[in-house]
């Protein structure tokens, strides 16, 4: 039986019309005879939607009990024994209700596909298993209904539901999306324009990244080498050298004049290892196109022109950048250069722009530092020179007659030439071949292997002496050259490498993927151990291959000390590579010391953090509890007196005041307390579902009567919370915002759901805090403004938030329209996951 093919239409939140787009697509599928059911479809109380299921044909839900409810899911045995073309099957990352055949709706979906049924669903891009961080760093809240990202890349078709996010708000103000008592919070909170403008953002790119995949599948598999323009791409090529930020710069210019342009800047290393760009300047031409949005990529070739064309054809470019040649102009006569090379060969299907510059006839940069001291291509031409060179020579001259000394001179001058191509061993062979030609052809007797004259002995023997010599200095400059370039190279990577480690810019993972590059390795890892006898572990560790558990895995290891050792695999190095390797061991044994610092200055920091808070409570015991404690106790003296006779009114004034000190006395220290737990850990909260109306009213019975307001629907879902930490968090934000409210002005504690958060928002109409200030007032001993001496040590809100945390809630500060602060209490809703927000954090509970 063939699977069935399933159809996706993906938005970027609530509201932005997928069920619309779905059902619409069922009607036109109904219109041209195909058998179409709704399997399931919520239309969410949402008018125009719920219009567009008349006329099609709905499968009964499957009820189910949960918790004293009853709940209707999609009834998967009905959906196979009706066995339609095409099932409607709305919000694909459900979680179905315990007690169903599968945990999540997907996987019901799974089942109907395999039946051969074609499925048409709906997903928002927030409930992508792989974005779920990035949505939550977003949003603030963490998606707890996901589906796989393989379903949704495995479906035939996905269908973007596109809406802006100033429309999708107009629908939700009127009331098309939530209902009229939720858009308010709506909107403040999920809705806002840079939250909808980010999923929005995420939609589009997930959507292109698809599209782009599904071009480079298809180009594979039909096996496509012709670039397709689809998309601009940019291949910038660098040397290098400082020209190379002018390149990235134009290449950027050019992507950003075509829709979804990228930029891929790319630098060609030869295969010796070190190569001769400097590692100071490619670090910094790295930033400079990641920061314009481009990718930097690393490529190892010979033959640079065509591993920049393979790079180029293999991410489908459509643009080469390059700058013109730094080659002097007499460097010409040894080749047309990289730039005129890659225009020639990149045929009519990729555009390649050379590039003015400063650098521009000035010369190379950094020699290359090989592992021989001449080119290959000098190399060869030398032995021609050496061994080929002199019969011809000898063939030309015997057409001639010029003399011995002559012909000497032109012998002579063909070694010289052999030395300066190839080196010693080309020069000798033509010293060789040219004396033993001299004897036969041009000293007597002829063309016997013979000298008669001592004289022309002493000639040859100059000859060849002479010839040696040049060979001798040639190849003396070339292994100096040699030396210099690779030295002047090393110097440039460690110098790059010690300038950063000691500034502390580069971490242990860039420092060994420098290591990995520089060298051209597969992989590199620093591996550690604490004794001689101890296993190995793996410090950091980055590239392909099998992974490295022990030095004597690698391919190459440098000992770091006796207990660390840096290993790369690849391939052997030289012996001359180790000495630069060593320098990079002992800079990763640095990096991976501070980075230990760091993390214990960090703990350090908190024992600090402690400290202060420790100091501060004695300071707020010795100073704010002095001012109830001697009210308390000049009332107490006074009633006790003998010289005055109080009377009744003046007796209930003296214990009203004792009272309200012993109130204030227990608030103050409650609150200390409460402080001292969360600043130690020791926060323990015992989580169970209850209903807010159980705990908000009971929290309001500290302010005097009148002075607060409750709106608390009693449709709202039940909060998994510890009923007394929310009623002294929720004690303290009412008691602040009384104190803060202005007379006649009660304060507002209402609550409303969205998704799966219950939010609460204590609104008040005082003078309000500014944006700079909001967090700080949640620092403890923190008094926003002018507040008096006697209004408490500023520990009120610290002591919420810190509450609310260990719940797995949030606490935030907004201004309240017209005037005034809102205080935000966001909760977990039952059966929805927990977030860790552990109480033994002093740093995070404290700010």
């Amino acid at each position: 039986m063939a699977r069935g093919k399933l159809r996706i239409h993906l938005g970027a939140a609530p509201g932005v019309g997928k069920t619309y787009a779905m059902l619409s697509e069922a009607h036109r599928r109904v219109e041209r005879g195909t058998d179409c059911v709704v399997a399931f479809v919520e239309h969410h109380g949402r008018p125009r939607t719920e219009v567009l299921l008349h006329g099609l044909e709905q499968v009964p839900r499957r009820e189910l009990e949960y918790r004293g409810g009853i709940f209707p899911e999609m009834d998967l045995d009905a959906v196979l024994a009706r066995r339609p073309q095409v099932a409607l099957v709305d919000e694909l990352a459900h979680t179905n209700i315990p007690g169903s055949r599968n945990a999540k709706r997907w996987q019901d979906v799974e089942e109907l596909l395999a039946a051969g049924i074609d499925v048409v669903s709906t997903v928002d891009i927030q409930h992508l298993e792989s974005l779920g961080d990035v949505v939550e760093s977003i949003t603030g809240v963490r998606q707890q209904e996901t589906v796989p990202d393989e379903v949704v890349r495995r479906a035939g078709q996905v269908e973007l539901v596109d809406m802006t996010p100033e429309a999708l708000r107009r629908r939700m103000a009127h009331g098309n999306i939530y209902q009229p008592d939720k858009v308010d919070a709506a909107l403040s909170n999920y809705f806002r324009p840079g939250n909808l403008t980010a999923l929005r953002e995420l939609a589009l790119l997930w959507v292109a990244d698809r599209a782009d995949a599904y071009l480079t599948q298809y180009r594979s598999e039909h096996r496509v080498s012709r670039i397709w323009g689809s998309r601009e791409r940019i291949v910038v090529g660098l040397t290098g050298g400082p020209e190379g930020r002018t390149l990235i710069r134009r290449g950027a210019r050019l992507a950003e004049k075509g829709a979804g342009g990228e930029v891929l800047a790319v630098y060609i290393a030869r295969s010796d290892g070190l190569t001769s760009a400097s590692p100071k300047e490619l670090a910094l031409q790295r930033t400079l196109v990641e920061d314009l949005g481009g990718t930097f990529h690393h490529v190892v070739g010979d033959d640079i022109p065509a591993a920049l064309l393979a790079f180029a054809r293999g991410v489908n470019a459509t643009q080469i950048v390059l700058g013109s040649s730094r080659r002097k102009t007499w460097q010409y006569v040894f080749g047309p250069g990289v730039g005129a090379t890659v225009a020639r060969e990149s045929g009519p299907d990729l555009d390649v722009h050379i590039v003015t510059h400063d650098e521009v006839a000035k010369g190379r940069g950094l020699p290359v530092a090989r592992g021989a001291r001449l080119g290959r291509s000098r190399r060869v031409w030398g032995w021609i020179a050496g061994v080929a060179g002199p019969p011809l020579l000898a063939a030309l001259l015997n057409t001639v007659d010029l003399g011995l000394a002559n012909d000497m001179l032109l012998f002579l001058a063909l070694t010289v030439a052999a030395a300066l191509l190839g080196g010693l061993l080309p020069a000798l062979a033509s010293a060789a071949v040219g004396s033993l030609l001299l004897n036969y052809f041009y000293t007597p007797p002829l063309h016997r292997w013979a000298i008669a004259d001592p004289k022309n002995i002493v000639a040859i023997v100059i000859f060849v002496a002479v010839g040696v010599a040049v060979a001798s200095v040639v190849d003396l400059a070339a292994r100096r050259t040699h030396q210099a370039a690779r030295l002047r190279a090393e110097s440039e990577i460690l110098s790059f490498l010690a300038g950063n480690v000691l500034r502390g810019e580069t971490g242990l993972e860039e420092l060994l993927e420098r290591v990995r590059e520089t060298f051209g390795m597969e992989s590199a890892a620093l591996l550690e151990r604490a004794g001689d006898v101890e296993p190995w572990t793996c410090a950091g560790r980055v590239g392909r291959g099998r992974p490295i558990e022990r030095p004597d895995q690698a391919d190459v290891d440098m000992p770091v000390g006796d207990h660390m050792a840096l290993a790369l695999t690849g391939r052997v190095l030289p012996a001359e590579d180790r000495r630069v390797l060593a320098a990079f061991a002992a800079q990763a044994a640095v990096v991976l010391d501070r980075r230990r610092l760091r993390e214990e200055a960090g703990l350090a920091r908190t024992l600090a953090e402690g400290n202060r808070i420790r100091t501060a409570l004695l300071a707020a015991v010795s100073h704010d509890l002095r001012t109830p404690l001697a009210g308390i106790k000049a009332a107490v003296t006074s009633l006790r007196s003998e010289d005055v006779e109080w009377s009744e009114e003046d007796r209930a004034e003296l214990l009203e005041g004792i009272e309200e000190g012993a109130d204030r006395l227990d608030h103050l220290v409650g609150n200390l307390l409460d402080m001292s737990r969360l600043q130690t850990g020791t926060v323990t909260p015992l989580i169970r579902e209850i209903d807010l109306d159980e705990v908000v009213p009971m929290a309001l019975g500290g302010v005097p009567e009148g002075s607060a307001g409750l709106d608390v629907p009693e449709t709202l879902p039940m909060v998994a919370v510890d009923p007394g930490l929310l009623e002294r968090a929720m004690a303290n934000l009412v008691e602040n915002a009384v104190k803060y409210s202005p007379p006649g002005a009660p304060v507002l504690v209402a609550a409303s759901a969205l998704a799966d958060r219950v939010e609460v928002r204590v609104v008040d109409r005082g003078p309000g805090v500014p944006d700079e200030a909001k967090e700080r007032i949640f620092e403890p001993f923190q008094r926003y403004g002018d507040a008096p001496r006697g209004a408490g040590v500023g520990l009120g809100l610290a002591v919420a938030r810190g509450f609310a945390e260990a719940m797995g809630g949030t606490l935030n500060a907004e201004d309240t329209p017209g005037g005034g602060l809102t205080m935000v209490l966001t909760l977990r809703a039952a059966g929805t996951r927990p977030e860790l927000h552990p109480a033994a954090e002093p740093e995070r509970q404290a700010s």
